[in-house]
Protein backbone atom coordinates (compact mmCIF):
# COMPACT_ATOMS: atom_id res chain seq x y z
CA UNK A 1 0.00 0.00 0.00
CA UNK A 2 1.08 3.75 -0.38
CA UNK A 3 0.46 4.83 2.89
CA UNK A 4 1.91 8.18 3.24
CA UNK A 5 5.46 7.28 1.34
CA UNK A 6 7.06 7.74 -1.11
CA UNK A 7 5.49 11.33 -1.39
CA UNK A 8 5.35 13.03 -4.75
CA UNK A 9 7.99 15.14 -5.55
CA UNK A 10 6.98 18.41 -8.03
CA UNK A 11 10.54 17.62 -9.82
CA UNK A 12 9.16 14.07 -10.56
CA UNK A 13 5.90 13.28 -9.89
CA UNK A 14 5.43 10.34 -11.84
CA UNK A 15 7.75 8.66 -9.05
CA UNK A 16 4.61 7.13 -7.37
CA UNK A 17 2.44 4.80 -9.06
CA UNK A 18 -1.30 6.27 -9.39
CA UNK A 19 -3.00 5.44 -5.99
CA UNK A 20 -7.02 4.69 -5.26
CA UNK A 21 -8.43 7.00 -3.32
CA UNK A 22 -11.99 5.92 -2.13
CA UNK A 23 -14.53 8.18 -1.32
CA UNK A 24 -16.73 6.26 1.65
CA UNK A 25 -20.75 6.52 0.82
CA UNK A 26 -23.16 5.47 3.35
CA UNK A 27 -26.65 6.66 3.61
CA UNK A 28 -26.04 9.54 5.83
CA UNK A 29 -23.63 11.16 3.34
CA UNK A 30 -23.84 14.53 1.91
CA UNK A 31 -23.72 13.68 -2.15
CA UNK A 32 -22.34 17.42 -3.33
CA UNK A 33 -18.98 16.61 -0.61
CA UNK A 34 -18.51 13.65 -2.61
CA UNK A 35 -18.81 14.76 -5.58
CA UNK A 36 -16.83 17.61 -5.27
CA UNK A 37 -14.11 15.59 -4.20
CA UNK A 38 -14.57 13.12 -7.05
CA UNK A 39 -14.14 16.59 -9.91
CA UNK A 40 -11.09 17.73 -8.20
CA UNK A 41 -9.34 14.41 -7.81
CA UNK A 42 -10.64 13.19 -11.16
CA UNK A 43 -9.03 16.63 -12.56
CA UNK A 44 -5.20 16.02 -11.25
CA UNK A 45 -2.89 15.60 -14.08
CA UNK A 46 -6.19 16.07 -16.42
CA UNK A 47 -7.47 19.47 -16.63
CA UNK A 48 -4.50 22.10 -16.53
CA UNK A 49 -3.89 20.88 -19.76
CA UNK A 50 -6.84 20.96 -21.06
CA UNK A 51 -7.60 24.09 -19.68
CA UNK A 52 -4.48 26.12 -20.52
CA UNK A 53 -2.73 24.11 -23.32
CA UNK A 54 0.21 23.63 -20.77
CA UNK A 55 1.47 20.59 -20.70
CA UNK A 56 2.48 19.04 -16.98
CA UNK A 57 4.10 15.49 -16.34
CA UNK A 58 2.30 14.79 -12.97
CA UNK A 59 -0.39 11.72 -12.88
CA UNK A 60 -3.59 11.01 -12.47
CA UNK A 61 -5.07 9.88 -9.49
CA UNK A 62 -7.36 7.20 -8.83
CA UNK A 63 -10.86 8.41 -7.37
CA UNK A 64 -14.13 6.19 -6.95
CA UNK A 65 -17.17 5.92 -4.80
CA UNK A 66 -17.10 3.21 -2.48
CA UNK A 67 -20.15 1.37 -0.58
CA UNK A 68 -20.94 -1.59 1.10
CA UNK A 69 -22.81 -2.65 -2.25
CA UNK A 70 -23.38 -1.37 -5.22
CA UNK A 71 -27.02 -0.48 -4.97
CA UNK A 72 -27.41 3.21 -5.38
CA UNK A 73 -27.59 5.21 -2.11
CA UNK A 74 -31.10 7.86 -1.78
CA UNK A 75 -28.28 10.23 0.37
CA UNK A 76 -28.94 13.56 1.57
CA UNK A 77 -32.17 15.49 0.46
CA UNK A 78 -33.22 12.43 -0.89
CA UNK A 79 -30.06 13.06 -4.34
CA UNK A 80 -28.64 9.36 -5.47
CA UNK A 81 -25.04 8.57 -5.46
CA UNK A 82 -24.05 5.91 -7.23
CA UNK A 83 -20.69 3.63 -5.89
CA UNK A 84 -18.91 2.19 -8.51
CA UNK A 85 -17.41 0.05 -6.43
CA UNK A 86 -17.79 -1.83 -3.23
CA UNK A 87 -15.30 -1.93 -0.13
CA UNK A 88 -11.93 -3.10 -1.03
CA UNK A 89 -8.40 -1.99 -1.74
CA UNK A 90 -7.58 1.93 -0.84
CA UNK A 91 -4.77 4.20 -0.49
CA UNK A 92 -6.41 6.97 0.78
CA UNK A 93 -10.14 7.10 2.07
CA UNK A 94 -12.58 9.82 2.66
CA UNK A 95 -15.30 9.93 5.00
CA UNK A 96 -17.75 12.68 3.74
CA UNK A 97 -19.37 15.44 5.47
CA UNK A 98 -22.71 13.50 7.28
CA UNK A 99 -26.19 14.89 7.50
CA UNK A 100 -26.69 14.16 11.08
CA UNK A 101 -28.51 16.10 13.77
CA UNK A 102 -27.08 17.08 17.21
CA UNK A 103 -29.47 14.12 18.64
CA UNK A 104 -27.97 11.46 16.31
CA UNK A 105 -26.40 7.87 18.29
CA UNK A 106 -23.63 6.95 16.09
CA UNK A 107 -22.94 3.68 18.59
CA UNK A 108 -23.22 0.82 16.59
CA UNK A 109 -23.85 2.23 13.12
CA UNK A 110 -21.73 1.96 10.47
CA UNK A 111 -20.60 -1.49 11.88
CA UNK A 112 -19.44 -2.80 7.99
CA UNK A 113 -17.53 0.40 7.02
CA UNK A 114 -15.68 0.88 10.52
CA UNK A 115 -14.20 -2.92 10.00
CA UNK A 116 -13.44 -1.60 6.24
CA UNK A 117 -11.79 1.42 7.70
CA UNK A 118 -9.79 -0.52 10.19
CA UNK A 119 -8.53 -3.34 7.97
CA UNK A 120 -7.30 -0.94 5.21
CA UNK A 121 -5.54 1.17 7.54
CA UNK A 122 -3.88 -1.51 9.61
CA UNK A 123 -2.55 -2.49 5.52
CA UNK A 124 -1.38 1.13 4.85
CA UNK A 125 -4.01 3.41 4.36
CA UNK A 126 -4.49 7.27 5.17
CA UNK A 127 -8.04 7.74 6.20
CA UNK A 128 -9.56 11.23 5.86
CA UNK A 129 -12.73 12.92 7.05
CA UNK A 130 -14.84 15.60 6.07
CA UNK A 131 -16.76 17.89 8.96
CA UNK A 132 -19.09 16.03 10.56
CA UNK A 133 -17.52 12.58 8.75
CA UNK A 134 -15.46 12.44 11.87
CA UNK A 135 -18.41 10.83 13.96
CA UNK A 136 -18.08 7.60 11.56
CA UNK A 137 -14.62 7.90 12.25
CA UNK A 138 -14.52 7.74 16.04
CA UNK A 139 -17.37 4.98 15.42
CA UNK A 140 -13.86 3.18 13.80
CA UNK A 141 -11.84 3.36 17.03
CA UNK A 142 -9.04 4.76 14.89
CA UNK A 143 -8.82 8.19 16.65
CA UNK A 144 -7.57 7.29 20.23
CA UNK A 145 -4.37 8.86 19.90
CA UNK A 146 -5.15 11.24 17.59
CA UNK A 147 -5.87 15.06 17.44
CA UNK A 148 -9.58 15.41 15.65
CA UNK A 149 -11.43 18.39 14.10
CA UNK A 150 -14.85 18.82 12.88
CA UNK A 151 -17.75 20.74 12.01
CA UNK A 152 -18.37 23.13 15.25
CA UNK A 153 -21.77 21.42 15.16
CA UNK A 154 -20.50 17.81 15.11
CA UNK A 155 -18.62 18.89 18.85
CA UNK A 156 -21.72 17.71 21.20
CA UNK A 157 -22.02 14.38 19.38
CA UNK A 158 -18.04 13.86 19.95
CA UNK A 159 -18.16 15.13 23.25
CA UNK A 160 -20.67 13.19 24.31
CA UNK A 161 -19.93 10.04 22.49
CA UNK A 162 -16.28 9.80 22.61
CA UNK A 163 -14.94 11.85 25.35
CA UNK A 164 -12.02 10.34 24.96
CA UNK A 165 -11.22 11.83 21.95
CA UNK A 166 -8.54 15.14 21.76
CA UNK A 167 -10.87 17.29 19.76
CA UNK A 168 -9.06 20.70 18.17
CA UNK A 169 -12.43 22.58 16.73
CA UNK A 170 -10.39 25.62 15.64
CA UNK A 171 -8.72 23.52 12.81
CA UNK A 172 -8.95 23.15 9.36
CA UNK A 173 -6.88 19.94 9.25
CA UNK A 174 -6.00 17.67 11.66
CA UNK A 175 -3.10 14.92 11.24
CA UNK A 176 -2.45 12.45 13.22
CA UNK A 177 -2.09 8.54 13.65
CA UNK A 178 1.17 6.48 12.24
CA UNK A 179 2.83 8.09 9.66
CA UNK A 180 -0.25 10.83 9.54
CA UNK A 181 -2.46 8.75 8.26
CA UNK A 182 -5.54 9.60 9.83
CA UNK A 183 -6.25 13.48 9.33
CA UNK A 184 -9.93 14.88 9.82
CA UNK A 185 -11.12 17.93 8.38
CA UNK A 186 -13.43 20.68 10.00
CA UNK A 187 -16.43 22.54 8.52
CA UNK A 188 -17.82 20.50 5.21
CA UNK A 189 -16.34 23.20 2.75
CA UNK A 190 -13.00 22.34 4.38
CA UNK A 191 -13.18 19.50 1.53
CA UNK A 192 -11.27 21.68 -0.55
CA UNK A 193 -7.94 21.93 2.07
CA UNK A 194 -8.43 18.33 2.69
CA UNK A 195 -8.30 17.75 -1.18
CA UNK A 196 -5.20 20.61 -1.96
CA UNK A 197 -3.45 18.96 0.87
CA UNK A 198 -3.77 14.76 0.05
CA UNK A 199 -3.04 16.80 -3.78
CA UNK A 200 0.35 18.16 -2.59
CA UNK A 201 1.02 14.74 -0.39
CA UNK A 202 0.92 12.04 -3.63
CA UNK A 203 1.60 14.38 -6.85
CA UNK A 204 3.09 17.61 -5.30
CA UNK A 205 2.66 21.13 -4.77
CA UNK A 206 3.08 22.59 -8.08
CA UNK A 207 0.08 19.92 -8.45
CA UNK A 208 -1.87 21.39 -5.73
CA UNK A 209 -1.42 25.02 -6.99
CA UNK A 210 -2.37 24.20 -10.16
CA UNK A 211 -5.75 22.70 -8.96
CA UNK A 212 -6.03 25.39 -6.53
CA UNK A 213 -6.28 27.64 -9.30
CA UNK A 214 -8.90 25.73 -11.49
CA UNK A 215 -11.20 25.76 -8.82
CA UNK A 216 -10.20 28.73 -6.85
CA UNK A 217 -9.85 26.93 -3.62
CA UNK A 218 -7.50 27.91 -0.42
CA UNK A 219 -7.36 30.63 1.77
CA UNK A 220 -8.93 29.72 5.21
CA UNK A 221 -5.77 30.87 6.89
CA UNK A 222 -7.51 31.93 10.29
CA UNK A 223 -8.90 28.70 10.88
CA UNK A 224 -12.64 27.41 10.56
CA UNK A 225 -13.71 29.55 14.17
CA UNK A 226 -14.64 32.74 12.02
CA UNK A 227 -17.14 30.58 10.42
CA UNK A 228 -18.94 28.71 13.28
CA UNK A 229 -21.53 29.58 15.36
CA UNK A 230 -22.40 28.50 18.66
CA UNK A 231 -24.61 25.58 19.88
CA UNK A 232 -26.15 27.10 22.42
CA UNK A 233 -29.51 25.21 22.36
CA UNK A 234 -29.37 22.17 24.20
CA UNK A 235 -33.02 20.37 24.90
CA UNK A 236 -33.16 19.05 28.33
CA UNK A 237 -35.12 18.75 31.52
CA UNK A 238 -34.30 21.01 33.90
CA UNK A 239 -36.92 23.78 33.90
CA UNK A 240 -34.91 25.87 36.57
CA UNK A 241 -32.03 26.19 34.00
CA UNK A 242 -34.54 26.69 30.85
CA UNK A 243 -35.35 29.91 33.28
CA UNK A 244 -32.03 31.39 33.49
CA UNK A 245 -31.16 30.56 29.94
CA UNK A 246 -34.28 32.29 28.58
CA UNK A 247 -33.70 35.22 31.05
CA UNK A 248 -29.92 35.58 29.74
CA UNK A 249 -31.09 35.28 26.23
CA UNK A 250 -33.07 38.66 26.52
CA UNK A 251 -30.54 40.16 29.01
CA UNK A 252 -27.02 39.12 28.29
CA UNK A 253 -26.07 42.69 28.40
CA UNK A 254 -26.51 42.73 32.00
CA UNK A 255 -24.28 43.06 34.86
CA UNK A 256 -23.24 40.01 36.87
CA UNK A 257 -25.45 37.71 34.56
CA UNK A 258 -24.77 34.43 36.26
CA UNK A 259 -25.66 35.30 39.47
CA UNK A 260 -28.71 36.92 38.74
CA UNK A 261 -29.45 33.88 36.09
CA UNK A 262 -28.45 31.76 39.14
CA UNK A 263 -32.04 34.00 41.26
CA UNK A 264 -33.81 33.41 38.23
CA UNK A 265 -33.47 29.75 38.72
CA UNK A 266 -34.03 29.58 42.45
CA UNK A 267 -30.84 27.87 43.17
CA UNK A 268 -28.09 28.31 45.57
CA UNK A 269 -24.88 28.86 43.35
CA UNK A 270 -22.95 25.52 43.82
CA UNK A 271 -25.58 23.75 42.71
CA UNK A 272 -27.12 26.24 40.27
CA UNK A 273 -23.11 25.91 38.15
CA UNK A 274 -23.37 21.99 38.70
CA UNK A 275 -26.72 21.57 36.96
CA UNK A 276 -25.91 24.13 34.37
CA UNK A 277 -23.05 22.09 33.08
CA UNK A 278 -24.66 19.39 33.08
CA UNK A 279 -28.07 20.35 31.07
CA UNK A 280 -26.07 22.96 28.53
CA UNK A 281 -22.66 20.95 28.75
CA UNK A 282 -21.19 24.91 29.10
CA UNK A 283 -20.38 26.63 32.66
CA UNK A 284 -22.53 29.46 33.03
CA UNK A 285 -19.85 32.35 32.40
CA UNK A 286 -18.89 30.43 28.92
CA UNK A 287 -22.68 30.16 27.94
CA UNK A 288 -22.86 34.14 28.62
CA UNK A 289 -19.54 34.69 26.94
CA UNK A 290 -20.77 32.75 23.70
CA UNK A 291 -24.05 34.26 23.72
CA UNK A 292 -22.29 37.61 23.66
CA UNK A 293 -19.86 36.95 21.07
CA UNK A 294 -22.93 35.69 18.93
CA UNK A 295 -24.48 39.38 19.43
CA UNK A 296 -21.63 40.71 18.37
CA UNK A 297 -20.98 38.82 15.39
CA UNK A 298 -24.44 39.98 14.31
CA UNK A 299 -23.63 43.19 14.88
CA UNK A 300 -20.17 43.40 13.16
CA UNK A 301 -22.07 41.85 9.53
CA UNK A 302 -25.05 44.37 9.76
CA UNK A 303 -24.30 47.43 10.90
CA UNK A 304 -21.34 49.80 11.18
CA UNK A 305 -21.30 50.42 15.06
CA UNK A 306 -17.43 50.68 15.99
CA UNK A 307 -15.81 47.89 17.70
CA UNK A 308 -16.40 50.19 21.46
CA UNK A 309 -19.66 50.68 20.96
CA UNK A 310 -20.17 46.74 19.66
CA UNK A 311 -18.31 46.06 22.56
CA UNK A 312 -20.87 48.01 24.94
CA UNK A 313 -23.97 47.18 23.36
CA UNK A 314 -22.66 43.18 24.43
CA UNK A 315 -22.23 44.07 27.81
CA UNK A 316 -18.33 44.74 27.93
CA UNK A 317 -17.38 48.37 28.97
CA UNK A 318 -13.75 47.39 28.52
CA UNK A 319 -13.03 46.99 25.00
CA UNK A 320 -9.65 45.57 25.16
CA UNK A 321 -11.39 42.69 27.02
CA UNK A 322 -13.88 42.55 24.69
CA UNK A 323 -11.60 41.89 21.46
CA UNK A 324 -9.22 39.53 23.44
CA UNK A 325 -12.51 37.22 24.39
CA UNK A 326 -13.63 37.53 20.63
CA UNK A 327 -10.32 36.66 19.18
CA UNK A 328 -10.37 33.28 21.66
CA UNK A 329 -14.57 32.85 20.63
CA UNK A 330 -14.15 33.56 16.74
CA UNK A 331 -10.59 32.78 16.27
CA UNK A 332 -9.85 36.21 14.37
CA UNK A 333 -10.08 39.88 15.46
CA UNK A 334 -13.46 41.86 15.77
CA UNK A 335 -12.21 44.03 12.68
CA UNK A 336 -11.01 40.96 10.24
CA UNK A 337 -14.27 39.38 10.91
CA UNK A 338 -16.29 42.40 9.81
CA UNK A 339 -14.13 42.20 6.77
CA UNK A 340 -15.15 38.99 6.01
CA UNK A 341 -18.90 40.20 5.43
CA UNK A 342 -18.27 43.43 4.38
CA UNK A 343 -18.83 42.19 0.44
CA UNK A 344 -22.00 40.69 1.03
CA UNK A 345 -23.20 43.13 3.33
CA UNK A 346 -22.57 45.72 0.30
CA UNK A 347 -24.25 43.61 -1.77
CA UNK A 348 -26.85 43.32 -0.18
CA UNK A 349 -27.41 46.98 0.35
CA UNK A 350 -26.95 47.93 -3.39
CA UNK A 351 -29.26 44.97 -4.35
CA UNK A 352 -31.81 46.27 -1.74
CA UNK A 353 -31.68 50.00 -3.34
CA UNK A 354 -31.47 48.69 -6.67
CA UNK A 355 -34.87 47.43 -5.60
CA UNK A 356 -36.14 50.36 -4.20
CA UNK A 357 -35.43 52.70 -7.20
CA UNK A 358 -37.50 49.38 -9.60
CA UNK A 359 -40.25 49.72 -6.87
CA UNK A 360 -40.53 53.55 -7.23
CA UNK A 361 -40.41 53.49 -10.61
CA UNK A 362 -43.02 51.33 -11.13
CA UNK A 363 -46.42 52.73 -13.10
Amino acid sequence: MLGVSPRASDSDPKAARQPVIALLAVSESTPSIIHGLFEVFHSVGRKWEELTGEATSTQPLGVQIVARSLEPISAHLGIPIQPQAKLGEADVIIIADLAIGPQFVPIGQWQTEARWLRERYAAGATICSVGTGSVLLAESGLTKSCHVTSHWSALPILRNWYPELSIQPGRVLAEGGDGDRIISSGGASSWQELALHLISRFRGSAEAVRIAKIFLLGDKDEGQLPFAGARLINKHRDQAISNAQDWVTENYQANNPVERMAAVAGLPERTFHRRFRGATGYSAIEYVQLLRVEEAKQLLETSDATIEAISQRVGYQNPTYFRRLFGRVAGTTPTKYRKRFDRLRSLSIRENAERAVANALRP
